[in-house]
């Protein structure tokens, strides 16, 4: 799969909220789908394509110990993420930066 590819599917699992609590209750450690679906108003089979979308996208793995699978994060998807919003995130602070010097510039100017 190549880069873009796999950022698009990265984003398209990201795009959806339940998705995005998922991964972010998924931060605590690994867990079934039945303990993901607790807090949601979804039954366990929703919550289980849920995981089978970011597990698609690289986001999650399963495995299995005795009669549970478990989900856990993976974070190279995330990394590549954040490897690709680089460029964006050095524009920002290069006028940020453009910024404070103006607004310095002008602060030394003022009486």
């Amino acid at each position: 799969m190549t880069a873009e590819l796999s950022l698009d599917h990265t984003f398209a699992a990201l795009a959806d909220p339940t998705r995005r609590a998922i991964l972010a209750r998924l931060l605590d450690g690994e867990a079934s789908v039945a303990e993901l679906a607790q807090p949601f108003a979804l039954t366990v089979r929703a919550v289980s394509k849920h995981v089978g979308v970011l597990e698609q996208a690289g986001l999650v793995t399963r495995s299995r110990a005795a009669q549970k699978h478990l989900s856990r994060i993976e974070l190279k998807p995330l990394r590549d993420i954040d490897h690709w919003l680089d460029d964006y995130r050095k524009l920002w602070e290069g006028r940020f930066d453009r910024m404070e010097d103006l607004l310095r510039r002008d602060a030394d100017k003022a009486p």
